[in-house]
């Protein structure tokens, strides 16, 4: 199927030197919600090619740091800002070394997505699972006050993820991005203002 803002977003990604179109989603949201600031400790799951790692070291600048995990390689060189990371967020023995050794983070980011298989139900149960993990993570990482952006496609368990956001952050609002595809059922969830584990 011909989907007209395809063309669009990859056209501009590439005539602006960014890895893919995905970044787009990220600095409308950003711009929105000034997610971003220089100086600050930033995780990026799922982060290959690295379009959002671009985005988050010109963002935060020299004295910040991003750490981008995803379980494909990032073969692109990136600025001295940033550190890439190979690593399955399933593998709990990984999950482990990022947190002990790279967390505390101000900002947890994930763009992560399962590999499609054209059932619908299938697949949003898949990308619910990302997302509760992306959420383990970051409940582990983020400090407090902190801010949490993930990406989840519409399905059963899209509801009861977004009341769990809402007990853990002061907001949780949901948005889909201009640059998300039409057809596309992903959508993201912003939550501000960690509040922290409580017993």
């Amino acid at each position: 199927m011909f989907v007209p803002q395809k063309d669009h977003y990859f056209q501009r990604a590439k005539r602006e030197g960014y890895l893919s179109r995905a970044v787009y989603k990220l600095i409308e949201i950003d711009r929105k919600y000034a997610l971003l600031k220089k100086g600050m400790q930033v995780l990026d799951l799922g982060s290959a090619p690295g379009s959002w790692l671009q985005w988050v070291s010109s963002r935060i600048g020299k004295s910040g740091r991003v750490v981008g995990v995803d379980i494909q390689k990032v073969t692109h060189p990136m600025p001295g800002n940033v550190t890439v990371l190979q690593g399955d967020m399933t593998d709990q023995a990984f999950v482990k070394i990022l947190v002990d050794s790279y967390g505390p983070f101000d900002v947890v980011l994930s763009d992560m997505a399962p590999f499609t298989t054209g059932n619908k139900h299938a697949d949003s149960a898949r990308s619910a699972l990302l997302a509760e993990q992306a959420l383990y993570v970051a409940q582990k990482v983020l400090k407090p006050n902190g801010t949490f952006l993930v990406k989840i496609f519409q399905g059963s368990d899209f509801h009861d993820f977004l009341l769990t956001l809402r007990k853990l952050f002061k907001k949780a609002r949901v948005i889909k991005p201009a640059a998300s595809r039409r057809e596309s059922r992903e959508t993201y969830i912003l939550g501000t203002g960690y509040k922290g584990l409580t017993e």
